[in-house]
């Protein structure tokens, strides 16, 4: 097999793992109630393949995070304002905040399981590094003091488990969710 093919093979492999997890962790209770012998089936490959390309459970959910999530990340980094770079951080904050809430409120399965699989703290995830990243450096141009401290705290109101416990305990709906964060956000950064 020559080396062009096996590489076609493996990023046609990845793909359907990617998939099959993603519908799996949907519509199976969430990755914890999936097993990686049952992501395999799905996919048409075997478990040894699994545990090569992600390692464990945990990696698979960070591949089908960061699938999923490639849309948000490139219009943040890139996209037009307000979401993309150029707004002024009073618009640019309130946009990038919302984006990540309507992400995790359509993934929330997805995004409580990353969040879970920090070592016991979701700020230990590679993933909000690079949030608090951005939401910092938007927050700059504003008269808001410490903008570390506030990107933390303002990332603190989409956080999965907080999403969860407004969407299933509280039953807020997610549009009440969005609106809820707008004005509060907007409060913040003024």
């Amino acid at each position: 097999m020559t080396e062009r093919k096996a590489r076609a093979d493996a990023a046609r492999n990845r793909e359907a793992v990617l998939a099959a997890a993603d519908e799996l962790f949907a519509r199976g209770g969430g990755p914890r109630a999936v097993s990686m012998e049952q992501v395999a089936a799905a996919a048409g490959v075997g478990k040894g393949t699994l545990f090569r390309r992600f390692g464990d459970r945990n990696g698979l959910v960070r591949a089908v995070f960061g699938a999923r999530s490639e849309a948000v990340r490139a219009a943040v980094e890139s996209g037009p304002p307000p979401l993309g770079p150029g707004a002024p951080g009073r618009e640019r904050v309130p946009a990038i905040l919302d984006a990540l809430l309507a992400f995790k409120l359509d993934n929330r399965h997805l995004s409580l399981a990353l969040e879970e699989t920090g070592a016991g703290s979701p700020y230990e995830v590679e993933h909000y590094g690079w949030w608090h990243g951005v939401v910092r450096d938007a927050l700059a141009d504003t008269a808001v003091p410490d903008a570390g401290f506030a990107a933390h705290a303002l990332l603190a109101a989409v956080r999965a488990d907080l999403v969860e416990h407004l969407a299933s305990a509280e039953g807020m709906p997610g549009r009440a969710m969005r609106e809820r964060l707008a004005a509060y956000v907007a409060k913040v950064v003024g």
